[in-house]
């Protein structure tokens, strides 16, 4: 009797519940694009990869490693500089400085490189108020740098991706004992010394973090190198797909973009493998802010006001002049058919994805720390995959069974029903799902992480079931972190470009979209009133972020 009850209980060990099932499906949709473009790209219909490693594909991949080169040094100097001189100085403008430094976080890249070619090219005012000033006829009568160029696209891109290395570097710094630069400035160390040989070497694991998102975002970015014309591999898989009508070799060149992902975030990590940086038992003592006087502390005040001024200012001020110049732009048709289409599509993106998120999370927890383990590391890549990489392994696989159904529907029913799935708008919610699955999982993970035990445990001593200790103690106690993720991912989804334009149907626009459209066509006043919209949305995701790293 006994060994048959022990049988029992181990069969039921076994056998997986409905929330580990769920969770394991939930991470399959996840991983199953970049799957699917690695199989596409081994399959190909027409094997184009000879013709693409003999003439595009060295230009496309040594373009992205200079970019990548460039804005990783850039970025890195801005952020990191920023947020040593925030942290560590008090200086004329510190406090509201401390948070418009993550400002540039709501400006899409994109917007940011329509803004800058408008303000500098041959036309823009820079130019002609420089012509005017010094009685210039025209362009043969003084040098000015070519604005459609590689330098161009790093500046627009790291000023807009700078603030992700300030955020946690800046981080890091507060949490480390001001007793330590004490002691440093108490042996001689000025600055300088302090920073190169302390604060340096102990924020490096943020610096690094910051940096690889940095690079990921370059290597994802679409709106921007194609304005300033430079030829990346992302670009690449537009321009191969769209224009040579062949998916494998779109697929082939996104293989080579997961790959570049991949041995970027395993040098990020092999880089701090060795290294251990433990925070004391005790509480810390805060960082104790020195005071820079005069000329130093309004340098250390311009120093901070560039990054802002580039990556913020400058994109917001430069749309606010066409919208207020034709202010009958924001009546212009097909505005609030894309404002509807991208609150429809975010905001479904943003529910599925956090929704899933939640069950994932909480079904891998039931299910222990080796479901842990292999699950939640791996549905996190889909952050690091770039849209149009999504894209190849969205629409591919769907268009293919879209036909399936819609041939096995016209032959039951003699009725055509058209394509379902990628005809619609459902393809770009799965591709947002995918892309930004990783950003609901970490933060419903972390809020998983703050509840104690002790709460769902007494729940269900007292006879609730898994989905009623879900349902009754955490999410209440969860709601705040739940709302921060809705936003964050809605935001992240509204100003993504690469994969909207890819899946999107036709005459299907979304602000992103009709921004990029606009543009293109070199009607930057016609599309200053969705990019406004774009960057309000997006201040909102920044100012929940600024509070949550307010100084305590």
């Amino acid at each position: 009797m006994l060994s048959q009850q022990n049988s029992r209980i181990s069969l039921r060990h076994l056998i997986p519940d409905g929330w580990s099932l769920g969770a394991l499906a939930i991470a399959v949709v996840v991983v199953a694009p970049m799957l699917a473009v690695l199989w596409i790209a081994l399959h190909p219909t027409e094997n184009i990869w000879p013709h693409l490693l003999a003439t595009v594909l060295p230009r496309y991949l040594g373009t992205t490693l200079i970019l990548m080169a460039g804005v990783g040094t850039l970025a890195a100097a801005m952020g990191t500089g920023a947020a040593w001189l925030v942290t560590m100085y008090r200086f004329p403008g510190r406090g509201w400085l401390a948070h418009a430094l993550l400002f540039p976080l709501a400006i899409p890249a994109y917007v940011g490189a329509y803004a800058l070619v408008d303000f500098l090219d041959y036309s823009g005012a820079l130019q002609t108020a420089l012509r005017a000033m010094f009685g210039w006829r025209n362009a043969r009568d003084y040098w000015f740098p070519t604005i459609r160029s590689e330098w161009a696209a790093i500046l627009v891109l790291s000023s807009v991706l700078y603030p992700y290395v300030y955020l946690l570097t800046r981080q890091a710094l507060r949490e480390q004992s001001g007793g330590i630069y004490e002691v440093a400035r108490a042996l001689g160390l000025n600055g300088w010394g302090v920073f190169w040989r302390l604060g340096l070497p102990l924020a490096r694991p943020a610096i690094a973090a910051g940096v690889a998102l940095a690079l990921m975002e370059t290597v994802a970015d679409f709106g921007t190198v194609q304005h300033f014309g430079v030829q990346t591999l992302t670009t690449g898989v537009f321009s191969t797909w769209l224009n040579g009508g062949n998916a494998g070799g779109a697929a082939q060149i996104s293989g080579v973009i997961l790959a570049l992902i991949l041995c970027l975030v395993a040098i990020e990590r092999l880089g701090r493998r060795n290294a251990r940086f433990h925070r004391p038992s005790r509480a810390p003592r805060p960082v104790s802010a020195v005071t820079l006087p005069g000329l130093a502390g309004w340098a250390a005040t311009g120093l901070c006001l560039i990054p802002f001024a580039l990556g913020f200012v400058l994109p917001v001020s430069v749309m606010a002049s066409h919208a207020i110049a034709k202010p009958q732009v924001w009546a212009a048709p097909g505005l609030g058919s894309a404002a509807l289409n991208t609150v429809v599509t975010g905001g479904a993106a943003a529910v599925l994805t956090v929704g899933t998120a939640l069950f994932l999370v909480y079904g891998v927890r039931m299910a222990g720390r080796g479901m842990a383990r292999l699950v939640l590391p791996v549905t996190t890549l889909g952050y690091a995959a770039p849209g149009a990489v999504l894209a190849v392994g969205i629409l591919v696989p769907l268009a293919a069974l879209d036909h399936r159904v819609a041939d096995a529907v016209l032959a039951l029913t003699g009725h055509d029903p058209g394509l379902m799935l990628t005809g619609t708008s459902a393809a770009i919610v799965l591709a947002y799902v995918v892309r930004f699955f990783g950003i609901g999982q970490g933060a419903v993970d972390a809020a998983f992480g703050r509840i104690s035990p002790s709460l769902p445990m007494a729940a269900r001593s007292l006879g609730q079931t898994a989905g009623g200790a879900l349902r009754r103690v955490y999410l209440p106690l969860m709601r705040g972190s739940v709302a921060s993720a809705l936003l964050v991912v809605f935001v992240d989804c509204v100003k993504e470009l690469p994969a909207t334009l890819l899946l999107r149907p036709f005459n299907f626009n979304t602000l992103s979209t009709r921004v990029y459209e606009l543009a293109s066509l070199e009607q930057l006043g016609e599309a200053a009133p969705a990019a406004l919209v774009v960057v309000a949305l997006g201040l909102m995701a920044v100012a929940l972020l600024a509070h949550g790293n307010r100084d305590r």
